[in-house]
């Protein structure tokens, strides 16, 4: 009973003494964070998203690269031995690359054969990042210095480890081993075997972690902790607390007894480490409370505990906590990156329900942080909005991003467009429109097209020609040539050709539109095919009215097979200005009935033809040398 007691109260102790100090971002950068604010609650298990398994890959991480991209971009900073710091910071960022905890190891791992490249990483990070080196870390380059039989600066950096509480890990150890006993360097084997020895940081948490585990936290698991009379530096403490992971509890309680029991001082570190611990869907309370405690104890939140807790978070579906840890961090030294926001923003809108809240609360945050919206951050979420089949919510996601002061560009808001209208989202593209009016930005001809053209591409004739006739009425006829040629092609398509000639009249004529020439030709040919005869000859005069070339291909094509001998005629008295065209229209006309084998309705056409046709040399000859072989035909003598 009095262990039972005990152990709660170690768990317990700190929880009203924080349980109100949480933190908001201040308006002004002047302003002193107010503990007593309360904007993050811990009120948080009644909210929490059911936990829905799913995979993640490396790509949804909040860093923009993949682990191969980055090492890659790495290996190609670093190979080059005489980059300047300022070269490699300006290499980084143009990369996206941000030098973690966790990308130092992995950069350290995949050099371990190059040790130039890795001593250049290392150093780097000594210089620039120096928090990012942990005592994994130095052990990782320790043992590429080791393994690569560099042992003048192998012992070297052991003595910089020993000053910083740090041990030789068992890895590192066996690495080094086994190149000193190839080298024949007794003497350092012998040093290296006395220095690790029975003590070493994994040895030790081997032992305290055995304590702990297997037996109930009370008098006799506290008394056999003092008694291994160890030195329980930050390294140990953070190791021993990462290795009782899958158990929190009991690593909360080891966490409050060590500093309680005088044998320890949390710091940073150690706070930073327990809080991984916690950054579990069973601890939430817990970690709230505990990364308020870390914070009011002047630590802050370390980038890789950040970035592993928030990942948690997300892969377990509990996205107000993961928008709490951002609030968080934001308030704090080390902010998360501008592709953490995004990252925010894209697993909020796919999640089960859209929550506007925390989609405005990540902006508010974002923006207030003194950081700006930009298209890229839209692109990205409406993608995400595309992949889970909820475009349509596009509207509301705008509005969040007008109020935080984001306005879509151009571009942006014609893509927005052909997706509304290709999705079939008739009302939504009718707020999206009334939206864009009501900003203040006048919708432009490009926006109205794409609208249309996605009317279009879901074959909706209906909704693209009401689209149009506003786009006319709103932006005028000087842009709309290809829409037109949309609407044009949807009407042809659902073999209303007829319809459409009647359209284009009507803007060429009402409207003053000038109507595109491919337009024209396009419209030519399908009226032919749609029995559009007397249509496909008015096309032909309004193209004469705007100055276009005549189209005769299809009109040729078109009698040779099937017209008559007076629709060629009227054929060739509309091609033209004059009564009728030049002779060699004439002969092209001839040439294709009688290739088609319709020698007789070339007779006919020839005997309806003016005179100065049918006594022509050229066309005479035409008919001669095309004779059938069987009988001669007469040709009709001239009037």
């Amino acid at each position: 009973m009095r262990n039972q007691q005990r152990w709660l109260l170690l768990l317990l102790r700190h929880h009203h003494s924080h349980i109100s100090r949480r933190h908001v971002i201040n308006q002004s950068p002047f302003q002193v964070i107010n503990p007593s604010l309360r904007s993050l609650t811990y009120s948080r298990a009644s909210h929490m998203l059911p936990y829905q398994p799913r995979c993640f890959s490396t790509s949804e991480l909040p860093l923009q690269h993949k682990e191969s991209d980055q090492i890659s971009v790495l290996t190609d900073i670093f190979s080059k031995p005489n980059k300047t710091n300022d070269e490699i910071k300006l290499d980084l960022e143009s990369n996206n690359v941000v030098m973690t905890h966790d990308l130092v190891i992995k950069a350290l791992r995949s050099f371990n054969t190059a040790p130039d490249v890795a001593r250049r990483v290392f150093n780097w990070v000594k210089d620039n990042e120096s928090e990012r080196l942990s005592s994994k870390v130095y052990n990782y380059m320790l043992g590429i210095l080791g393994s690569n039989g560099f042992v003048k600066e192998f012992w070297g950096m052991v003595e910089v480890m020993k000053s910083k509480g740090y041990g030789v890990s068992r890895g590192t150890f066996n690495r080094a081993v086994e190149r000193f006993e190839k080298d024949k360097l007794s003497d350092d084997v012998k040093k290296l075997k006395e220095l690790y020895g029975d003590n070493s940081s994994e040895e030790v948490c081997s032992k305290v972690c055995k304590l702990i585990r297997g037996n109930l936290w009370g008098d006799d698991v506290e008394k056999k902790l003092r008694e291994l009379n160890f030195e329980f530096s930050s390294e140990l403490v953070s190791m021993v607390l990462e290795n009782l992971e899958c158990e929190a509890n009991k690593a909360l309680i080891f966490f409050r007894w060590i500093e309680e029991s005088g044998l320890f001082k949390h710091n940073d570190r150690t706070f930073n480490a327990m809080a991984r611990v916690l950054g579990r869907e069973e601890s939430g309370e817990k970690f709230w409370r505990l990364v308020d405690e870390m914070r009011t104890a002047g630590f802050e939140m370390e980038r890789e505990m950040y970035v592993r807790v928030l990942d948690n978070f997300v892969k377990r579906k509990m996205i107000k906590d993961a928008v709490d840890l951002y609030e968080f961090a934001m308030v704090g030294v080390n902010k998360p990156s501008s592709q953490d926001c995004t990252f925010l923003l894209k697993k909020i809108v796919v999640s089960k329900e859209l929550d506007l809240n925390l989609f405005s609360k990540v902006l508010r945050v974002f923006t207030e942080s003194g950081n700006s919206l930009t298209g890229a951050n839209l692109d990205a979420v409406l993608k995400s909005l595309t992949s889970v089949d909820r475009f349509g919510q596009c509207n509301k996601i705008l509005k969040a991003m007008e109020d935080a002061g984001f306005t879509p560009s151009q571009i942006q808001q014609s893509k927005i467009a052909f997706n509304l209208g290709s999705g079939g989202k008739d009302k939504e593209s009718n707020e999206f429109m009334n939206y864009i009016e009501s900003t203040g930005t006048i919708p432009k001809s490009k926006t109205w097209t794409s609208l249309i053209e996605g009317y279009c591409e879901a074959g909706d004739l209906a909704k693209a020609s009401d689209a149009f006739e506003m786009m006319v009425e709103k932006e005028g006829t000087s842009h709309a040539g290809y829409a037109l040629e949309l609407l044009v092609s949807l009407h042809c398509r659902k073999r209303r050709a007829i319809h459409a000639f009647k359209l284009v009249e009507k803007m060429a004529n009402e409207k003053g539109l000038r109507v595109w020439h491919t337009t024209y030709k396009f419209l030519v040919g399908k009226l032919l095919a749609q029995r559009g005869f007397e249509e496909a000859l008015n096309v032909l005069h309004l193209m004469k009215i705007q100055d276009y070339p005549p189209f005769l291909d299809p009109f040729i094509k078109y009698l040779s097979k099937s017209g008559s001998a007076d629709e060629a005629l009227a054929f060739t008295e509309t091609v033209t200005v004059k009564k009728f065209p030049s002779t060699s229209v004439f002969l092209n006309l001839f040439e294709a009935y009688l290739k088609a084998g319709r020698r007789s309705e070339a007779q006919d056409f020839l005997a309806i033809c003016p005179r100065y046709i049918r006594n022509h040399a050229d066309v005479l000859n035409l008919f001669c040398s095309m004779k059938p072989q069987k009988a001669t035909a007469t040709i009709p003598a001239a009037a």
